[in-house]
């Protein structure tokens, strides 16, 4: 079979890759354009695709006669492909997940440390020459301990989150879930989103991404947020309203933000890069070797059980 590799991975994944398929590597790191999403549906039998390579209905429409039969996504996140479209014209589509969630949730921990204790800031006064010695009352940040955490997305990462903050830093959890959870960790499920944003010291959002999910937190949830609270995205840009989110922080709404994600991504609003309160990381999320090496292996994996019997171990 021949496979289509449209970023560069880790060497492990590719050398086991290579050993099951005849693969083409695309050495580029940004997104496919779209005569490159039609090239690889119509001359390879399968495609490995990652985060912004957007084939979207109107690809597989206008792709015609595609020797594609599978799309093995490289990331647990699949909004970038109209998956609908995709078993339409015969294609089947997996993700990784599992692979993600610890790197995923260390994240969030990242940021919500980060956000609290207003490392960003302090590192940019050091690194400015500014910082001139310690006092009782310099850069006063918000004490995690304790504190209640809103999860918004109980799935893995959510729960993964809500582990580290609840074990780790003795937080009551409080979440917001599309269906009921029973969780092994104390927790409260909320009616809505702004009943938990009113309760909530820090706020994290963990949803998919999507149409199902695009604006769902917006100006109510903000003005129900508490003015000291904390607001953490690293689920996707596009779930959170970012112009509604600027206007918020800018009226005093809720303390501060800390952002995987972005809704134009890689594209951040002036806005945001202009504002102390608010950490600003570049996607970070999964980013370490060995999540990435496992988000790999599990995306061949896929391929390889694809190509053998037609089936997938993790399908969307």
């Amino acid at each position: 079979m021949r496979l289509f590799i449209s970023r560069p991975l880790p060497e492990a994944v590719l050398a086991r890759a290579r050993a099951s398929f005849d693969v083409t590597l695309r050495e580029a790191t940004t997104p496919l354009g779209r005569d490159e999403m039609l090239a690889a549906l119509r001359d390879y039998d399968a495609v490995l695709p990652t985060l912004r390579d957007n084939f979207s209905a109107e690809i597989f429409a206008e792709a015609g006669d595609m020797r594609a039969g599978v799309l093995a996504n490289f990331g647990v996140g699949y909004n970038h492909i109209d998956v609908a479209a995709a078993k339409a014209h015969g294609i089947a589509v997996s993700n990784t997940p599992g692979a993600v969630t610890d790197a995923t949730a260390d994240t969030a921990m990242t940021l919500i440390l980060m956000t609290a204790r207003r490392a960003g800031e302090g590192e940019r006064l050091v690194r400015a020459g500014k910082w001139e010695g310690w006092h009782p009352t310099q850069m006063l940040g918000l004490h995690v301990t304790g504190k209640t955490l809103g999860v918004i997305g109980m799935g893995r990462i959510g729960q993964a989150i809500a582990h580290r903050c609840h074990y780790g830093f003795g937080m009551e959890v409080v979440f917001c879930n599309r269906s009921p959870k029973d969780l092994d960790l104390p927790a409260r499920q909320l009616g809505s989103i702004e009943e938990l944003c009113a309760v909530a010291d820090i706020v994290v959002v963990a949803t998919p991404g999507g149409v199902e999910t695009t604006h769902l937190i917006g100006a109510e949830a903000f003005r129900a947020m508490q003015r000291h609270a904390l607001f953490i995205n690293i689920a996707r840009g596009e779930v959170v309203d970012e112009a509604a989110l600027i206007a918020a922080l800018g009226a005093g709404e809720l303390a501060g933000a800390g952002l995987d994600v972005y809704e134009f991504e890689p594209q951040v609003p002036e806005a945001l890069l202009a504002m102390e309160n608010v950490v600003l990381l570049p996607h970070l999320g999964t980013a370490t070797l060995q999540a990435r090496t496992e988000m790999g292996m599990l995306a061949v994996e896929n391929l390889e059980t694809f190509a053998r019997d037609g089936r997938l171990v993790t399908p969307v």
